[in-house]
């Protein structure tokens, strides 16, 4: 495995103020006259990752990473019930993505998305392809329904014992509905204590999709972060909120549109055992996208740290820093 840069702390933090109460943490790091790449984050929800920056050469890149509307530093929190999340859409986050880039004064960039980021920066790519130099994505989804049907039904062919506990947490009224719509009915429940349950509840799900371990559905579990109740609520909150209604995005519209990519170098890095993005997704976008490179590897799943990913990543940066 290559040795990724090491930690860097940005140089800068702010908030972009959107005029409609919603506050957008922004943090930059590397070297400020270097070339500009955006991060964009899983989830939805997830929140600025520290390690993402550490594919960069901090020297060559001008990196600049945000919170996504509802999570990490932006404000209102997705956890606050108080947020009803009307004003939390994809295209709202397509608005933030752009508002970054005129505030910071930036012609193009490198855009770069793993897992649900990288839905929304083909998104952004389609939408504002003049701003956009090139394009690095990891476990590619484009969030159609069959990708989300897949997530919280089709797994459980895989991970049976797992898809049964987080069924079994669905309250018997709401067992007829898809599971995407009765959790987002649960995580939108008056009372706290069923809506902290059922953030959990997805959480414990997750976990057991992206671990190859025996999973025993506890906290010992979760990832460190993914224990911490305002956060999974938060995050739950966004992810079963976009799910539930399919991004906002037509079903198969990125890659029906993925001629609007066409000009745009875009290096898709896919692992062969992903189950949370099966290879399905990046090949048929490949396919579609005649500018586009498919890197898949074999021994990889979902997760950037899996085996080659931070090479094959690196590699695809690497190749963008020696562009003019």
């Amino acid at each position: 495995m290559p040795c990724l840069f090491p930690n860097l702390a940005p140089y800068h933090t702010g908030f972009l103020d959107r005029g409609d109460d919603n506050r957008i943490f922004f943090a930059l790091s590397g070297n400020p006259l270097g070339k500009p790449a955006l991060l964009l984050h899983g989830g939805p929800g997830s929140g600025i990752l520290e390690s993402a920056r550490r594919h960069f050469d901090p020297d060559l890149w001008h990196i600049i990473q945000f919170d996504q509307r509802g999570c990490g530093k932006s404000t209102p929190s997705a956890a606050d019930f108080a947020n009803t999340l009307s004003d939390n859409t994809t295209d709202h986050l397509i608005g933030d993505i752009d508002a970054l880039r005129y505030m910071l004064g930036l012609d193009r960039w490198l855009v770069f998305g793993t897992s649900w980021g990288a839905t929304l920066a083909l998104v952004y790519a389609q939408a504002f392809s003049h701003s956009v130099e090139g394009i690095v994505l990891a476990g590619i989804t484009t969030t159609r329904w069959e990708e989300i049907d897949w997530l919280y039904n089709g797994m459980r062919l895989f991970l049976p014992e797992a898809h049964q506990r987080f069924i079994a947490a669905i309250p018997a009224h709401l067992r007829e509905h898809h599971p995407v719509t009765a959790y987002h009915a649960l995580l939108n429940d008056g009372d706290p204590a069923v809506r902290q349950k059922a953030a959990f509840d997805w959480h414990f799900w997750e976990a057991g999709s992206i671990s190859a371990k025996k999973q025993d559905g506890g906290m010992a579990d979760l990832p460190e972060r993914w224990r911490d109740p305002v956060f999974v609520l938060a995050r739950a909150r966004l992810c079963a909120h976009y799910f539930h209604h399919r991004a906002w995005l037509a079903d198969r519209q990125i890659i029906d549109n993925a001629s609007k990519l066409s000009g745009i170098t875009g290096i898709l890095i896919q692992g062969r055992l992903d189950l949370q993005g099966p290879p399905k997704t990046a090949y048929e976008l490949f396919r579609e996208w005649p500018t586009s490179e498919l890197v898949m590897l074999d021994e990889a799943g979902h997760s950037t740290g899996d085996r080659g990913m931070a090479a094959a990543i690196m590699a695809a940066i690497d190749r963008f820093a020696k562009t003019a």
